[in-house]
């Protein structure tokens, strides 16, 4: 893999509190999305991505450049679009208008190719109707796709996501999938997210964290894998059971031990999520 992103042992503490403990990770184009409980240090290390953190320790290396030299951390944010997990915004500001300033922010100068950038993004998020609406006016929704219009302008060559699909409906989800797998094809896409049919529907590369560190790295398929032949469809509950439910048909899914009368499963991203988590907490334990 042609690596876009390599983080080296990053590591960052706040306090006695140690959130990344020696992260390693290679990010190429196309979309990653990164998994994790809360906790996990996944926003951390967005963070330190995005030149928003600088870490204690480790080594970040974007797009050719060091985010720890001054002149390369400002070239990476040229080249950068950042969504943060809770962007704030101008209230008073028009949708339009809070895009115009965000733009000029990232240096672009001429008006008449600015605008041309806003109402491109604009429309991208479906928001080119709500451009003169006050930015207070807008439903969660709305806000999530006005924070995600600012982070495609000047059309970056690397975009880092932290939980963008929180506050979507199912058709909005929908079409930022559809969005987010079409940018993919050209550059490199990090998306943070608690959402695994997000992952299984969009990525082509998945990391999980867990305690500050990378605990999976490879494939939908690899992280499903991990659950193979473990992962088993019974009719009545089982007794005992730590990760199971019961499903729409009625019938019990039981990721773990093969409970008795139990027939085996496909596994899904899903349960190789759930089984790599709670094997890492007995160890842990």
């Amino acid at each position: 893999m042609n690596a876009t992103v390599e983080i080296h042992a990053l590591t960052k503490r706040f306090g006695r509190t140690t959130v990344l403990d020696h992260a390693g990770l290679r990010i190429g184009p196309g979309v990653t999305g990164l998994l994790g409980p809360n906790g996990a240090g996944k926003t951390t290390l967005l963070r330190c991505l995005a030149t928003t953190l600088a870490p204690d320790g480790g080594r970040i290396t974007a797009l050719g450049l060091d985010p720890a030299r001054r002149e390369q951390r400002t070239a990476l944010r040229r080249r950068l679009g950042y969504l943060p997990q809770d962007p704030g915004f101008y209230p008073h500001f028009t949708v339009f208008e809070l895009l115009d300033y965000v733009a000029i922010l990232k240096e672009l100068t001429d008006r008449a190719r600015r605008h041309r950038q806003v109402r491109r993004v604009l429309e991208e998020v479906e928001l080119t109707d709500r451009a003169r609406a006050k930015v207070r006016t807008l439903s969660g929704g709305m806000r999530q796709r006005l924070a995600l219009a600012q982070a495609l302008l000047a059309d970056p060559e690397l975009l880092v996501l932290d939980e963008p699909t929180v506050g979507l409906d199912p058709e909005q989800r929908m079409r930022f999938r559809a969005l987010v797998s079409r940018l993919g094809e050209d550059r490199t896409v990090l998306l943070s997210t608690h959402q695994t049919e997000d992952v299984a529907a969009l990525c082509d590369h998945v990391v999980v964290m867990a305690g500050g560190g990378v605990v999976f790295d490879g494939t939908p398929r690899g992280l499903a894998e991990v659950a193979a032949g473990k992962v088993w469809i019974c009719d009545e509950p089982p007794a005992g059971a730590v990760l199971r439910w019961r499903t729409a048909e009625g019938r019990h899914r039981v990721v773990g031990e093969r409970p008795a009368g139990a027939v085996p499963a496909e596994p899904a991203i899903e349960d190789g999520y759930l089984l790599l988590l709670g094997a890492r907490a007995k160890a842990v334990a």
